[in-house]
This record gives structure tokens, C-alpha cells and sequence, in this order.
């Protein structure tokens, strides 16, 4: 279980260094574009990247089950909005499916692998 943890941290890693360090490729890649001010790349830095960059780096440095958890919870999160969007906001169905595939199914392995004891 351990090296799924660790793989998920990394891709976790991975996907947030993107939107933390190419802002405008995460922006194209979500169908996003900064109009007005470059406050949206900021956000992408912030929400779609450095977040995810420290939860992943956190997991790999304490190895603690409860960081995993709560890394867990935050796939979670995102899924829950992803959902919602599916069924509010009707973005490209497959497209939304394929970034849903990677939330809920690290979001389940993570919360039932590390649940606390």
C-alpha cells in the first residue's frame, strides 16, 4: 500500500507542477482563459498548483497515513465540484470524465488505505 501511496503523491506532484509553473498551458488545458488581469493565472498557481504540489510533497516527507487521508479528502473535494459541474455546468462529458476519473478513484484508495485508526 505504501508504494500506491507514494505513486499517488507523485502524480499528485506532477499534476500540480503545471498549473504551479505553466499557468497558461493549465489554463488552456481547462478551457480557461485570463481576460482583464493575470489574477486567474494566479489562481491556477495557487488552487491548481502550489496546493497540490505541498499536499503530495508533505505525503512523500512524513509518509504519515493521515496526510495521505487528508490528501485523499482533498480528491474528494475535487470530484464533488467535478461532479457537480457535470451535471450543472454540462462541460465536454468526456473530457470532465477523464479529470474525474483522476479524483475519484486516488480520492477512494487514499481515504480507505490510510483511514484513521
Amino acid at each position: 500500500m505504501d508504494y500506491i501511496n507514494i505513486a499517488i503523491a507523485l502524480l499528485t506532484i506532477a499534476f500540480g507542477a503545471f498549473g504551479f509553473l505553466a499557468p497558461r498551458y493549465t489554463a488552456g488545458a481547462l478551457d480557461l482563459e485570463p481576460t482583464g488581469s493575470t489574477m486567474g493565472l494566479s489562481e491556477l498557481r495557487a488552487g491548481s498548483g502550489g496546493l497540490f504540489v505541498a499536499m503530495g510533497l508533505w505525503c512523500l516527507i512524513t509518509l504519515d497515513p493521515v496526510a495521505y487521508f487528508a490528501l485523499g479528502v482533498a480528491y474528494l473535494g475535487a470530484g464533488a465540484g467535478r461532479a457537480l459541474s457535470i451535471v450543472t455546468d454540462k462541460p465536454p462529458f468526456k473530457k470532465a470524465l477523464v479529470f474525474l476519473a483522476f479524483e475519484w478513484p486516488p480520492a477512494a484508495y487514499l481515504m480507505w488505505a490510510n483511514w484513521p485508526a
